[in-house]
């Protein structure tokens, strides 16, 4: 019999594999996207004359505009930026936007770039020897911003794989990112949500009634655990008054810090939160019939 002690003291401690730390697929997938126009920029490498040779380029090739901001490490076009001399706000958008018409003005704002942003001392003194591995390198920095993002996609992968194996052993439809809409439309059933556009981590059909899941983890102590704990038990009092049932699959050391609001959570919600290892006990053929 699971109570709130067995929630806490089995908490994981973590559900970070060697993948989630760099998605070099995506990382590949990004740096290949603009690899000729890298390979037209590393000719800068060896040239005497370089700002001459910049501008040929971006004359020849507009589209080696667009992938300037990379560069510096900026995943979209720069907009406004501060003159360091003038102290000025300017547009900088129409530099690095290759249906510009490329004008004698725009070209010196380039070079003013060029210079400012130190790229030309980095292909002048050849501190990278290609420019394909160094975009690769700054693609997989930029790529863990985004690992908060994966801890939560991961999260619900490791509950899709426990809800996939068990609708398939007992015959029933689950679908993942389940919308209103799309139950009504295919399970012909109605929900009403808090929040009309509230999408649900997993949702599971047994052809008498629905049961919906929700699944997050926390690592470490984040400031709106006590919201997030009082937004489930409201959204599991407005679920049941439809007769679904809703599950919440949480976990991570994170709540150590916030046991109270998960408590009063538990409490409000007849102790519908488990956690991966509950999941691994086989919690789900016993709650969902």
């Amino acid at each position: 019999m699971f109570n709130f002690y067995s929630l806490t003291s089995t908490f994981t401690p973590t559900i970070f594999t060697w993948e989630f730390y760099s998605d070099f697929q995506k990382i590949k997938k990004n740096a290949f996207k603009i690899k000729i126009q890298l390979n037209i920029l590393n000719s800068l490498l060896w040239e005497k004359d370089i700002e001459k040779k910049f501008l040929e380029i971006v004359r020849q090739y507009p589209e080696t505009r667009e992938i300037l901001p990379i560069l510096l490490a900026v995943r979209q076009c720069f907009q406004l930026v501060l003159n360091s001399d003038t102290k000025e706000v300017f547009d900088a958008s129409k530099f690095f936007n290759k249906n510009y018409i490329l004008t004698s003005e725009i070209e010196q704002d380039l070079l003013s770039f060029f210079r400012n942003s130190w790229l030309k001392d980095i292909f002048e003194n050849k501190y990278v020897s290609n420019l394909n591995d160094y975009v690769f390198g700054i693609e997989t920095g930029l790529d863990t911003n985004a690992r908060k993002n994966r801890s939560w996609t991961l999260m619900e992968h490791i509950v899709g794989d426990f809800v996939k194996d068990f609708t398939l052993k007992s015959w029933f439809q689950w679908k993942d990112q389940a919308t209103v809409k799309w139950m009504e439309q295919n399970w012909w059933v109605k929900v009403k949500s808090d929040k009309s556009a509230r999408r649900f981590d997993f949702a599971v059909f047994t052809w008498e009634k629905i049961y919906l899941i929700e699944t997050n983890f926390y690592g470490g102590w984040w400031s709106k655990l006590k919201a997030v704990a009082g937004e489930f038990a409201g959204l599991y009092r407005t679920l049941q008054q439809q007769n679904i049932s809703l599950l919440w699959i949480t976990d991570g050391l994170g709540w150590k810090s916030t046991l109270r609001p998960l408590e009063d959570a538990y409490n409000a919600t007849n102790g519908n939160i488990y956690n991966i290892s509950m999941l691994k006990d086989g919690i789900l053929f016993n709650l969902v019939k």
